[in-house]
C-alpha cells in the first residue's frame, strides 16, 4: 500500500503542468486510483486497491474559492498551467479565483475532471499518456 511519503517523493518531481502525465503514471504504479485535491489549501484525498484511503495535509494557506465559476478564466489559466507557464500553487490560486472548488483525478479512466463550488462537475479533460 502506498503512504504519503511515497506521493510526496512522486509530487516533489513536478514542477509545472507539463510534468503531470508522468507525475499520474508514478502514482499509477505506487497503486493509486484516485485523488480528489481540495483547491482551499492543497489537501487531497487518495484512493487505492482495497478501498485504501489516505488524506494529505494542506499544503499552504487557505485560499477563498469564488463562488461563481469563470469558464474562459479558468481555461486559459489551464492551458498556461498545462504549458509550464505556472507553479503548482500558482495554478491552485488560478482555480480558486475561477470558482473551482476541486479536481478529481481517475487514474484508471485517465481523466481528471473539475467542480466547481457546488460540486457540479464543469470540465473534465483526457491525461495525456
Amino acid at each position: 500500500m502506498f503512504t504519503i511519503q511515497d506521493i510526496k517523493a512522486a509530487h516533489s518531481r513536478v514542477k509545472s503542468g507539463v510534468d503531470f502525465p508522468r507525475y499520474i503514471q508514478d502514482l499509477r504504479q505506487l497503486g493509486v486510483h484516485a485523488y480528489e485535491t481540495f483547491v482551499s489549501d492543497g489537501h487531497a484525498l487518495y484512493i487505492g486497491e482495497a478501498d485504501h484511503k489516505l488524506f494529505s495535509e494542506a499544503l499552504y494557506a487557505p485560499l477563498e474559492v469564488l463562488a461563481v465559476y469563470q469558464k474562459a478564466e479558468f481555461a486559459a489559466a489551464l492551458h498556461l498551467h498545462q504549458h509550464g507557464g505556472t507553479d503548482y500553487l500558482q495554478f491552485c490560486k488560478d482555480c480558486a479565483v475561477n470558482g473551482v472548488y476541486s479536481w478529481v483525478t481517475d487514474l484508471e479512466a485517465l481523466t481528471c475532471t473539475y467542480y466547481d463550488a457546488e460540486k457540479k462537475e464543469v470540465l473534465t479533460e483526457r491525461i495525456p499518456s
